[in-house]
Parts: C-alpha cells; sequence; structure tokens
C-alpha cells in the first residue's frame, strides 16, 4: 500500500535521500524546509506526489500546523521521520548559552513539537510509524561534540519512553542511528563556537586523528529505510551502516566494566548497607 511520509529537514542530507527514495517507489511524501525553494527541484520531478512545507522545527505552533497541512493534502500519515538537525562543535567551556539553546531547540525540541502534533492522528488511525533520527552521537559522546550528543542523547530517552506510551494504540517508533555518512552535518550546517586557545593542542590532536576518513554516500542508507517503514514488527533502534557497531560494543563493555569495578561502593549507598 502507497504510504504517506512526513519528513522534516528534507533540503538535503538523508531527509532528501529518504524522501526521494520514497517518492521513487510510489509513495507520497509531506516534505519541509526552512526555505521551501529548497524543494523546488523535488517538486518539479514529482508534482503530485510531494506536498512541501515551510517549517523552522523550532517553532511549535508551525510545526503543528505544518502536520495538519499534511495531514489535510494526504488524508493520513504513516511514516514520520524527525530528521531536521545539526551539529554544533566546541568544548564544553567553549560554548555560548544562545548556542547551546538553539542546539537543543532543533535537535531535541523540535522533534518533540512534530511528535506530539502528529500522535492525535496517529492514535486516530490506529497506526503509524516515528523515525526518530539520533546518531552513534546518542550512544557515544564524542569530545568536542558534547551539546550535540546531549540533544541526541535526550531525543533517545524521550523517543524509547514514547515507544512504551504509543504501543498499545499502534503506533511504533524506531530511533534511527546513523554512522558517519557525508552530508553537511559537519560542513555549511554546522556551528562553531569560539574556539579557547587552551583547547587547541587537543583539538589539532582530534583533527589528525580523523584525518583520511572517507564519509558514506547518504544515498547508501535509502534500500534500509524504505524496508524498515514496511516492517509489521520494527525496532526500537536500528544503526544505519556497521561503523556504528564496534563503538557500541566498546561503550557498553566500558559502562559494564565501570558498573562492575564499582558494585562495592556503590552497595554502600543501601539502606541495610
Amino acid at each position: 500500500m502507497t504510504k504517506i511520509w512526513f519528513i522534516t529537514g528534507t533540503s538535503r542530507g538523508l531527509g532528501r535521500v529518504w524522501a526521494e527514495a520514497a517518492l521513487e517507489r510510489g509513495d507520497r511524501v509531506v516534505a519541509t524546509a526552512r526555505d521551501v525553494k529548497s524543494l523546488d527541484e523535488l517538486v518539479r520531478r514529482f508534482p503530485d506526489a510531494v506536498h512541501p512545507v515551510a517549517l523552522d522545527v523550532r517553532d511549535r505552533a508551525a510545526a503543528f500546523a505544518a502536520v495538519a497541512a499534511g495531514w489535510e493534502r494526504f488524508g493520513r500519515l504513516d511514516v514520520v521521520v524527525n530528521n531536521a538537525g545539526y551539529g554544533l562543535f566546541g568544548a564544553v567551556e567553549e560554548l555560548a548559552e544562545e548556542q547551546v539553546r538553539a542546539q537543543l531547540d532543533t535537535n531535541l525540541l523540535g522533534p518533540l513539537w512534530v511528535t506530539q502534533a502528529a500522535l492525535p492522528m496517529l492514535r486516530a488511525q490506529g497506526s503509524g510509524h516515528l523515525l526518530q533520527v539520533s546518531s552513534i552521537g546518542g550512544v557515544a559522546a564524542f569530545a568536542l561534540l558534547g551539546a550535540y550528543n546531549a540533544s541526541k542523547w535526550g531525543l533517545e530517552a524521550l523517543s524509547e519512553a514514547l515507544a512504551q506510551e504509543v504501543a498499545p494504540a499502534g503506533v511504533r517508533v524506531t530511533i534511527v542511528e546513523p554512522g558517519p555518512y557525508g552530508t553537511d552535518w559537519s560542513g555549511d550546517s554546522a556551528v562553531w563556537a569560539e574556539p579557547d586557545p587552551a583547547y587547541d593542542e587537543f583539538r589539532q590532536a582530534r583533527r589528525a586523528a580523523a584525518a583520511g576518513h572517507v564519509p558514506i554516500d547518504p544515498r547508501a542508507t535509502a534500500k534500509a529505510v524504505r524496508d524498515l517503514v514496511d516492517l509489521a514488527e520494527p525496532p526500537l533502534r536500528l544503526f544505519l551502516g556497521t561503523y556504528p557497531y564496534a563503538v557500541a560494543e566498546r561503550v557498553y563493555a566500558d559502562r559494564l566494566k565501570t558498573w562492575r569495578d564499582w558494585h562495592e561502593l556503590a552497595a554502600t549507598a543501601d539502606a541495610d548497607s
């Protein structure tokens, strides 16, 4: 059956790839972007199947209006993809207040507003699939990305609770955790904190360690996401690509070891210790 998608951040990157993948197989898409003109080429290619909507996800009222417009245009929503987001780069000490608030407004509160707008409709139809786009940075924290990691860890926690709340209504939630794809996440879309010389040596070392890494073509994700939304019982979490596995396995092994190593001290906080 033809699916109706609502996707935020479709001007470029993964959002654009997934919108095109859905449209190319005959689905219909409510495509949102802050600059709706960036969707002109998509509209020309799929004039009857794509509904462009201007949306800055930080604006809660605009999120509700955009979702309502998509529902009115196509009569239902089957897949809601909270993809809009960007990276804020800088050591924790370097981050400006307005930068951190903007990061959380976009990467955490934006998906919350869209989710709140869509849920009454999804519950009413007794079905729907929310794709919450996190990152391997939602599982592991990386130096110089503390605020970005915080936004994605928050999204993961919010989405895990959400999945439990809406499952009885027939609504499914998947936290999508991509690896390092070649989008504009660390390019034109990125925001950089004012550098503090105290971190220059550390920053240079991190850049040297990352030198030579070749990002994966984001178009490689299209099939996995199309297959994901066709599953009758989709997973709560899905990595995109194999890169995240080694990172996640190392991080969780380290956490478990730390908790085990310090079990004796933890136990002294029991009431009967």
